[in-house]
């Protein structure tokens, strides 16, 4: 029976363009969206962009910009990732649109008549890279660890807050009652320390005369929504809530996909604040790690950061997509370099899956009569367990076995020499070897769509298509 499956990305702030890290939480949610529709399912993919907070309203003052046209500007930089990224998203919501607005607002006014929001004066060590308050054990030599190049601030301001620690056994409990609520375990693990040590209500506003770019706080003029409150919202105003029910309930509860820095916002944070508004849990919240360049952070400082468009310039989406699939870990950090990209890709892609197609397709073009029957090539059973449990890497590795054993299989049964002296039987082995890149094809399109399309284009036409990579 096909289910309703919604799924989404955390959606990233518009303070710089953006860089293969980003790109990669958008291709795996991608993968996922594009098996599931593959196996039957309905899908709703939502992504989008983060719009608020201190540190673009920072960028736009520094850049002499009203921050509205500085989101407008940097917002184009990610929707552009579509096509880049060959992306199949449903939805690209920005927290500046007004249904989005409204729909935080709803959902302050009902946290508030729940009881779980107060005011209050309070002090605390801010890293606006994070846009999170920090106490003095997260800090090293009083920096932030994720942002150690930027001061830590120290606001002393009234705010608004909300009740997270009245929630510290309803997210114990729903974390007993749902064992695979966080992947991989040891992120539900790191979850699960932090929120038995008992929680801290945090910060939900901010001074409006301080810092006037966010979501108007309901009845207080003087505050706006801190970020990280109003940008949560989206993963239900994107699917309708409050005011279309129906759409909400046929999605509802989403499958999220986040960055390691993100475990207790999404986890702990984001779950306390549906309670709180009385809607039920996320189902799932699936954890990657980072992207490292030459063992070192993504910064601009550092002048580390790459651009996926240059990339995709250079070697094609297919071949970027194919590396976040197979080499970049799924759920721990991993080492990018130019180097081995290349080398991965002239080995993998040029001389693996590329090289395999033209033999194949020139063996058929010159022996077949026409296009070679195929059969229904169904999705195998061990790229669906690795995909239904988000082990992308997984179902990648698998796929290439497959064309490793069929580059075997030619080699072995030999079809160039077989057809000039039995017909018939190389015939069969074309045909054969035609069946199986055919299946491996089916097996690519979540991961390498377009060249799955290009394989299966050639095949029904009987003719070696054009390189599907070229060598670097």
């Amino acid at each position: 029976m096909n289910k309703n499956f919604y799924l989404t990305t955390t959606l990233p702030y518009v303070n710089a363009k953006p860089h293969i890290g980003a790109a990669y939480e958008f291709v795996l949610t991608d993968i996922i969206a594009r098996y599931n529709r593959l196996i039957g399912n309905n899908v709703f993919f939502n992504t989008g962009v983060d719009e608020y907070g201190q540190k673009i309203y920072a960028k736009a003052l520094e850049r002499g910009q009203a921050p509205q046209k500085y989101t407008d500007e940097y917002s184009d930089y990610f929707r552009a990732l579509k096509n880049t990224l060959n992306l199949s998203y449903d939805n690209f919501i920005r927290t500046t649109d007004s249904r989005h607005k409204k729909a935080a607002q709803e959902f302050w006014k009902r946290c508030f008549a729940k009881g779980d929001i107060y005011k209050k004066l309070y002090k605390i060590k801010y890293c606006v890279g994070c846009e999170m308050g920090k106490t003095d054990s997260e800090l090293i030599n009083n920096c932030c660890p994720e942002h150690p190049g930027q001061k830590i601030e120290l606001i002393e301001e009234e705010n608004y807050f909300f009740k997270f620690s009245k929630y510290q056994k309803p997210l114990l409990d729903l974390y007993e009652e749902n064992p695979q609520f966080v992947i991989p375990d040891f992120r539900f693990n790191e979850i699960k320390k932090f929120v038995k040590r008992g929680l801290k209500d945090f910060s939900i506003s901010r001074l409006k005369s301080k810092m006037p770019w966010g979501v108007a706080v309901p009845g207080d003029d003087e505050h706006i929504m801190y970020v990280w409150f109003d940008a949560l919202v989206n993963y239900i105003s994107a699917i309708g809530w409050p005011d279309d029910m129906a759409q909400f309930n046929k999605w509802w509860p989403v499958n999220q996909f986040a960055g390691k820095d993100q475990v207790r916002q999404q986890a702990a944070m984001w779950q306390a604040m549906l309670m709180s508004a009385d809607l039920p849990p996320s189902k799932q919240i699936i954890i990657h790690g980072f992207i490292t360049i030459n063992g070192q952070k993504m910064s601009k400082s550092v002048g580390n950061i790459i651009n996926p468009s240059d990339i995709v310039k250079d070697y094609g989406t297919d071949a970027l997509r194919y590396y976040y699939a197979r080499h970049i870990n799924s759920f721990e950090d991993s080492d990018f370099t130019i180097e081995k990209f290349k080398d991965i890709y002239n080995a993998n892609l040029a001389n693996g899956i590329g090289n395999l197609t033209a033999r194949i397709m020139k063996l058929a073009e010159n022996h077949l009569v026409g296009p070679a029957d195929i059969y229904d090539a169904r999705m195998p059973q061990e790229i669906k367990n690795a995909l239904d449990n988000f082990e992308i890497n997984k179902a990648a590795d698998f796929i290439w076995n497959q064309i490793s054993d069929l580059d075997k299989y030619i080699q072995a049964e030999k079809p160039f020499s077989v057809v000039k002296d039995d017909k018939e039987r190389g015939i069969y082995i074309i045909k054969n070897t035609v069946g199986k890149l055919y299946s491996i094809a089916e097996m690519l399109k979540p991961i390498m769509p377009e060249t799955s399309r290009k394989i299966k284009d050639a095949i029904k036409q009987n003719k070696m298509p054009p390189p599907l990579f070229l060598r670097k």
